[in-house]
């Protein structure tokens, strides 16, 4: 009884945490199309644009590192309520000022990094906050849960959103971004508790000494270091073709634009079925068994994208990707829950996004060089599919059957947090 009633709560806490993660998504999903186009109208400087997406990149190479030092000192639904309501006013801002037309392409630089930096606070906050809500229920389900939040906000609704609006009238969708922020952070307001880590109340030393002791931990647990080594070279191989994704879709598979929309809309599809489907692979199989899959699925579906010229093949394999990397997301994600002691997990997870979106700037770059050399996008995801079946043979070389079930790492958790 006592055991039901705790993952009653936990049910009820996720579906607060998860309202908050559509309504913040849907507004994320608009702003990453509503900024660009606003871009576009003032100027049509090349480097400017660029500029404007590695603008939204910096400030997870900047601040997720201290943030995630500071989500480990502070209650962490606070964090996140202050974050999306921060969030909420610089998009609010925004949109007062394309209505009076009086924003500059450097006020849309300035309001995308105060957003950016907003960002990591907040998704971070909602990652970490995963086991305290969720209690004795399944992190696999609720890790599935979040990246299927993020998929129908960003990739279904938010894009498309964001693209309508805007052309009906250009503040609208600023609008309905602060809205949505807004509402992400009410909504939190329902999540009872406090979800400020046991050892916060103990702290006494700066975060430079805390960031110390992070990287500390995550160098004597070699598990957890190598699931960042392999999310990071995932994220880095992939990126090599899915920056070039456009190139291959328009150029090398002759598509047209609006037929490229629906292009990616077979990847949103993809990316739901492998949220959908994670937890039931990991109990029918393994984590690791799910993690080395689905590593080689990617590699698959891109060695078959860079060998296909066909269309329809090429949609339901790039569909295919989407799922494989969803459910690999979902049990690294899990994996950093169950491993990772929750007054270090701020720190940790720190770490690894700094090494995981860092490497997406640095693989986009690649991509580009990559395709330039080759003379073909298709060679570039030809490359990138054999090098995920690389990485795939470093997973399962470095991850030995039950290494998840590591009782030497669950022991070293208990330890720490006992201390």
């Amino acid at each position: 009884m006592a055991g039901s009633a705790a993952r009653g709560r936990g049910d009820r806490r996720l579906r607060w945490l998860l309202a908050s993660s559509a309504a913040s998504n849907l507004g994320d999903g608009i702003g990453k199309v509503a900024f660009p186009l606003l871009a576009v109208t003032l100027t049509r400087d090349p480097l400017l644009i660029a500029g404007l997406s590695a603008t939204q990149f910096l400030p997870w190479l900047l601040f997720a590192l201290p943030a995630g030092a500071l989500l480990d000192r502070v209650d962490r639904r606070r964090a996140m309520i202050l974050a999306n309501g921060a969030r909420a006013v610089v998009v609010g801002g925004t949109a007062a000022l394309v209505a009076a037309g009086g924003v500059t392409i450097w006020m849309v630089y300035a309001a995308a990094l105060l957003i950016g930096f907003a960002e990591v606070v907040a998704d971070s906050a909602a990652n970490v906050l995963i086991p305290a809500v969720v209690g004795e229920g399944s992190l696999d389900s609720a890790n599935s849960k979040l990246q299927a939040t993020e998929i129908v906000g960003q990739t279904f609704l938010g894009g498309p959103v964001g693209s309508a609006t805007f052309a009906l009238f250009a503040t609208f969708p600023f609008l309905l971004n602060s809205v949505g922020f807004a509402i992400a952070a009410v909504v939190l307001i329902g999540l009872a508790g406090s979800y400020r880590p046991r050892t916060a109340e103990r702290a006494t030393t700066d975060l430079r000494t805390e960031l110390a002791e992070g990287f500390r931990w995550l160098k004597r647990s070699r598990l957890v270091l190598r699931l960042v080594v392999l999310a990071g070279a995932i994220s880095l191989v992939s990126e090599l073709a899915q920056a070039q994704l456009v190139l291959y879709a328009i150029e090398y598979l002759g598509l047209s634009e609006a037929a490229f929309g629906l292009f990616a809309f077979v990847g949103g599809i993809g990316g739901l079925l492998g949220a959908a489907l994670a937890p039931r692979l990991v109990k029918a199989f393994s984590r690791r068994a799910v993690l080395l899959g689905g590593t080689a699925c990617c590699g698959a579906a891109f060695t078959g994208m860079g060998l296909t010229s066909s269309p329809v093949a090429g949609a339901a394999l790039f569909g295919l990707f989407a799922a494989a990397v969803v459910a690999v997301n979902i049990v690294l994600g899990t994996a950093r829950h169950t491993l990772v002691p929750g007054d270090l997990l701020g720190r940790v997870l720190g770490v690894w996004r700094t090494v995981v979106w860092g490497a997406i700037p640095i693989g986009a770059l690649l991509g580009g060089v990559l395709t330039h050399a080759l003379g073909s996008p298709a060679r570039t995801f030809l490359t990138s599919g054999l090098l995920l079946f690389g990485v795939a043979g470093f997973a399962f070389v470095s991850l030995r059957p039950g290494a998840f079930d590591d009782e030497s790492a669950t022991e070293e958790r208990v330890l720490h947090q006992d201390r």
